[in-house]
């Protein structure tokens, strides 16, 4: 998986800036560095538009008296209003370095731009009420609206709101992301996000996701070596069929359903099998071929999909795990390297109330069960037993429909039987799917998705 931006908690951002600090890099300097390179995004954006620049008393607001003064430099009409005195050494001195009039927050006039150098990373408790109904209204009034590093009221780690906060144009996130940049609530907050590059060295341990590089067929490949993929059916026979067909086009080789209902359905190349006892099922999974069973889409609650179930965690293929299956399965028997599909109720009731944020939680989870989890949601996160970490944010909302998790579920089986790398696989599948729900618009239902998975991957290669 191609590793996207860093993603820091704010302990390991501070820890980072430290690391830079006893290098002799010098603290002012690292914030007239950050203060220009969002000053230069904003002048790119923004251009000649007057500007009103909020400050609060920490290093965040220092960052904002040197975007002020920089722009200022490039002809634009900027003002600036302050929230109580700058209480750091650098943030001083980046005060001291402006020489034009400051203005109280609470009697500033709006402006075309805004821009909100209040608090940045690590707050730890909501604004004052006043405070947060002040940003509000200014943002509100204002055209454009830039957050310097994170949105003021926002937490930097679980992407909590701590008060009121108002929609940005822009969020310039300074070295590296913070988990809110990417966790909701506060992510949807902002409807463009830019990292500025300020040499802060940072682990990709966490990253954001990338799109994937896909490799296409080459003249050796044959069906099975491409990858063959089996779908275990169950009593609802349109969730497996949704997750084969999906499979099918993941380039996948081939695609079995072993079909519980012992009916043919869905396009004629994905292979059905009578399945429906757990004897045939054990016939049907004796195959060294396979290389990714998937199991729980559609496949019920009974003693019978329990049996089932345990049929295919006997033969111990290379395993996707999604909805009924997770609800069937205790973490105890997940075996390692399985993928996992929870939504947020099936991830609680595998391992119940982990601490921390989403990530933290989809960490704990994966080194738990040793497997790959994929926490769904409006922000995804993919987590590996070895810390690794890639989040996923901003798809289509149009995905809470019934079925496009089946769809998922799929292309992650399917992308497991082509690279034969469980993590990976995870990425590649949570990228095309959002993706696809790109392509196919609104009020879109599972089955248009399958339409557009070949366009999203042919866009890879």
């Amino acid at each position: 998986m191609n590793a996207g931006t860093p993603i820091l908690t704010a302990a390991q951002m501070r820890s980072a800036e430290q690391a830079l600090f006893d290098a002799g890099v010098d603290d002012y300097g690292l914030m007239e560095q950050a203060g220009a390179a969002a000053a230069a995004i904003i002048w790119r954006a923004g251009g000649l538009r007057d500007t009103l620049v909020l400050c609060g008393p920490g290093n965040n607001g220092g960052d904002g008296f040197v975007i002020a003064r920089l722009l200022r430099t490039r002809g634009v009409a900027v003002r600036v209003a302050v929230l109580g005195e700058s209480g750091t050494s650098s943030s001083r001195r980046a005060r001291a370095g402006w020489d034009g009039p400051v203005e109280q927050l609470a009697t500033a006039a709006p402006a075309t731009q805004l821009v909100d150098a209040l608090f940045g990373t690590g707050l730890s408790r909501g604004l004052d009420p006043a405070v947060a109904a002040r940003l509000c209204d200014l943002s509100a009034s204002a055209s454009h609206s830039y957050a310097i590093d994170l949105p003021s009221g926002v937490d930097s780690d679980s992407g909590a709101l701590l008060s009121a906060v108002p929609h940005f144009s822009i969020c310039i996130a300074l070295g590296a992301l913070k988990p809110a940049h990417l966790l909701y609530p506060a992510a949807g907050h902002v409807r463009r996000l830019i990292c500025a590059d300020i040499g802060i060295p940072a682990s990709d341990l966490a990253h954001q996701l990338m799109p994937p590089r896909l490799a296409a067929p080459g003249p050796d490949d044959h069906k099975y070596r491409r990858g063959l993929v089996a779908v275990v059916g169950g009593t609802m026979a349109g969730a497996g069929i949704l997750a084969a067909q999906a499979a099918a086009r993941s380039g996948a080789g081939m695609v079995r359903r072993l079909a519980a209902d012992g009916l043919r359905h869905g396009a004629d190349a994905i292979v059905t099998q009578d399945a429906q006892t757990v004897d045939a099922l054990h016939d049907s999974l004796d195959d060294a071929r396979l290389a990714a069973v998937l199991v729980g889409p559609g496949l019920g609650r009974d003693a019978t999909a329990r049996a089932r179930l345990e049929a295919v965690l006997r033969h111990g293929h290379p395993l996707v795990l999604d909805a009924d299956a997770l609800t069937l399965i205790d973490v105890e028997q997940i075996p390692d390297g399985a993928i996992l599909t929870p939504h947020e109720g099936e991830f609680t009731r595998l391992f119940s109330d982990l601490p921390g944020s989403k990530i933290d939680r989809a960490r704990s989870a994966a080194e738990r069960s040793g497997a790959i989890v994929i926490y769904k949601g409006a922000d995804s996160v993919i987590a590996a037993p070895d810390g690794r970490v890639a989040v996923a944010s901003g798809s289509s909302h149009w995905l809470s429909t019934a079925g496009t998790g089946d769809v998922l579920a799929g292309l992650v089986a399917g992308r497991l039987a082509v690279t034969r790398d469980a993590f990976r696989a995870a990425g590649e599948a949570v990228w095309l799917h959002g993706d696809a729900a790109r392509r196919a618009g609104a009020a879109f239902i599972a089955d248009d998705l399958l339409a557009a998975l070949p366009a999203a991957i042919a866009a890879r290669l």
